[in-house]
């Protein structure tokens, strides 16, 4: 049967989600490629100072998006996304022509304007009846990419000779012309229907009154979800940013296609369950199927850790078994939880606000957990760190979205829900 017209139009709104973020990807993550070998600033590892760098100025992005992203008109957005990726591009230059030891600036320069990237291309799909179908082409590129551009960045290093500073810049050229691409679809897509409206809610910029009645009703749950995020951030963090190190102790240091294809099984993975929960059209049970899918991820990672340890899943089922779990809740986070929340309680204004309080919180605990990493009391190489990682981040994951869960059927049971009216009351 030929797709319609509106059919057609989301299907290309998906792919230009899946191929700017992909591409933002490749301004972001390619030097992370690289193992900067026999470099050492201050006694610390460089490519540890490269990684707190651009994750500190991420951090930062997120925190001034807070308020931005909330406040973001879409006539804003696709000038926004070309600006923001120019100056990252013109960081990554920075990187290359600036001698080592001086160059690691140029990492915090990078990251700065990229964290906003997410909150702006997520705004052209939130607030629809295909949200989560939309949003799972954006978990995939979330998933492929990383992988990917890695594995681009090893082949220049491996086959033109290229060093690991100039590598992220000419990575970046690569994926120009993909991102152009992407931003032209972007610019004339579809705005949501007066039907999506009605099923999800209308989605609008946020006035501080408006956040601080959010976080005055629901402060508490949401003060868990952004606990249980600031654990799975940085373990995502760390698997993603060391992932060449843990293979090199797990024994697999000259293979770059291992950066690639443990990924996609897991975008599969994700994509299939992600994308099931587009069917379940009432609001809040989808929301509870979200915690669910929360507590079966932790599960997953704890249950393949603990199998590794007794050497019964090989390294590399044991990888891709904790990638997918960590990654279906961290899509179900970026995508699909505040989505769903929003549309549940009829909270008048839009997933940006929420996810950008998370994700701020979010690279805060990263930044403390890799400085463990680095200065804590025992030193460790990366698996085991890994290892540790999981049980932990698994375990306090599972009990935490237990009681999210539960605060929010309270919540519910009580008929506590917002609506435009209530929201324009005033403090004294």
């Amino acid at each position: 049967m030929k797709p319609s017209q509106q059919q057609l139009a989301l299907i290309k709104l998906g792919f230009a989600s899946f191929l700017c973020y992909f591409s933002m990807y490749a301004f972001r993550k390619p030097f992370t490629a690289g193992t900067y070998d026999g470099l050492v600033l201050w006694g610390i590892s460089y490519k540890f100072i490269l990684v707190i760098a651009q994750v500190l100025g991420y951090m930062c992005s997120k925190f001034f998006g807070i308020k931005f992203i909330a406040e973001l008109k879409p006539s804003q957005r696709i000038g926004l996304i070309l600006l923001l990726i120019g100056i990252a591009e013109l960081a990554l230059l920075g990187l290359a022509l600036t001698p080592f030891p001086w160059n690691f600036p140029f990492m915090i320069l990078n990251g700065l304007p990229l964290g906003l990237i997410w909150g702006i291309v997520f705004s052209f799909l939130e607030g629809r009846k295909n949200t989560e179908i939309l949003g799972s082409f954006l978990a995939i590129s979330f998933i492929i990419s990383s992988g990917v551009v890695k594995t681009v960045g090893r082949f220049l290093i491996t086959n033109f000779h290229m060093t690991e500073f100039w590598m992220p810049f000419c990575t970046g050229l690569i994926f120009i012309l993909p991102l152009l691409l992407s931003v032209w679809i972007l610019q004339k897509s579809p705005v949501p229907t007066a039907l999506d409206q009605e099923l999800r809610s209308k989605r609008k910029p946020m006035t501080l009154q408006e956040r601080k009645v959010l976080l005055q009703r629901f402060g508490f749950g949401l003060f868990i979800l952004v606990i249980i995020y600031i654990f799975l951030n940085a373990y995502r963090d760390l698997r993603d940013n060391f992932m060449v190190e843990i293979w090199t102790d797990l024994g697999h240091q000259n293979s770059a296609a291992l950066l690639s294809t443990t990924e996609i099984p897991i975008a599969i993975f994700v994509l299939l369950l992600a994308g099931l929960i587009s069917f379940v059209k009432e609001n809040f049970n989808a929301f509870l199927i979200n915690h669910l899918l929360i507590a079966f991820s932790a599960i997953l990672i704890i249950s393949a850790t603990f199998l590794f340890q007794l050497n019964v899943l090989p390294a590399y089922y044991w990888m891709t078994l904790t990638g997918a779990g960590m990654y279906l809740a961290y899509i179900i986070f970026q995508c699909m939880l505040f989505e769903r929340f929003i549309a549940s309680f009829k909270v008048p204004g839009n997933v940006g606000f929420l996810m950008y309080l998370a994700d701020a919180f979010g690279y805060l605990g990263s930044v403390f957990i890799m400085l463990y990493k680095q200065f804590g009391p025992a030193a460790k190489s990366w698996s085991d760190f890994y290892i540790e990682s999981s049980y932990s981040m698994g375990v306090i994951m599972l009990i935490l979205i237990i009681g999210s869960g539960l605060y929010f059927i309270k919540k519910r049971n009580n008929n506590i829900k917002i609506n435009n009216k209530q929201l324009e009351f005033s403090y004294e």
